[in-house]
């Protein structure tokens, strides 16, 4: 049955957000989490193959940004950063939630991420923890360089705390500002707003497999490298 209410229009669910985008994101939080608590546990072998599942997801999160579903691709939730800060000089204000994806603010949170996840994982690709364990490229440079990328693996974690602070941050202060759920839709796909708002168009779930079968077998080739 459709939402009302008594100052708004009906409204609808719409699916605004696919399968592929929301195991990405669901899986990430996971993989993020267990990466940390293997590094304190010593679980370096774990450590390293969270970290390979970690890129292959982040190279399929890259090219669906590009094939995938309307609100999946880059070029849909990336606005100008001018559009971004006037979003959230509205943030006090209480208004319906009529975003189609990610918000104007959101989509550049969302980009950041995957920058610092990618340099997460770039760096450690060249890591070593002076002990047993290092990266599969690690060997390709010497080791002034490997400590280097080292420091700056450790270094990038810190600034993706931050960022996971910054993220759960802003989903909470839209709930209370301004009663917008952000976590329901990415939960289930579906999320309720005015009829006359257009649909997002939906890629395959089955080029979404392709693209994460491709990204896999690329990670493969690469930690198995001669």
């Amino acid at each position: 049955m459709p939402k009302t209410t008594s100052a708004q229009p009906p409204y609808v669910p719409v699916r605004v957000w696919d399968l592929p985008t929301r195991l990405f994101h669901w899986a990430i939080v996971v993989l993020v989490g267990f990466s940390w608590l293997s590094v304190q546990r010593n679980w370096m072998d774990w450590h390293k193959l969270s970290g390979y599942m970690i890129l292959t997801l982040l190279l399929f999160r890259i090219v669906w940004g590009f094939v995938g579903s309307q609100t999946a691709r880059f070029g849909h939730f990336l606005a100008s950063p001018r559009a971004a800060l006037r979003h959230l000089a509205h943030l006090p204000r209480r208004e319906p939630d009529l975003e189609v994806g990610h918000n104007a603010a959101g989509g550049w949170m969302v980009l950041v991420m995957l920058l610092l996840l990618a340099i997460q994982i770039g760096t450690g690709l060249f890591s070593n923890d002076d002990a047993l364990t290092e990266g599969p490229l690690a060997g390709t440079v010497d080791k002034a360089t490997s400590d280097w990328f080292s420091h700056i693996h450790r270094l990038n974690f810190t600034l993706i705390e931050i960022a996971i602070a910054a993220h759960v941050l802003a989903v909470l202060t839209y709930a209370v500002l301004k009663r917008h759920d952000l976590v329901r839709p990415m939960l289930t796909g579906v999320k309720h707003l005015p009829p006359h708002l257009p649909r997002p168009r939906m890629a395959s779930v089955w080029l979404s497999v392709l693209v994460l079968a491709v990204a896999a077998g690329a990670v493969v080739l690469l930690v198995n490298r001669p």
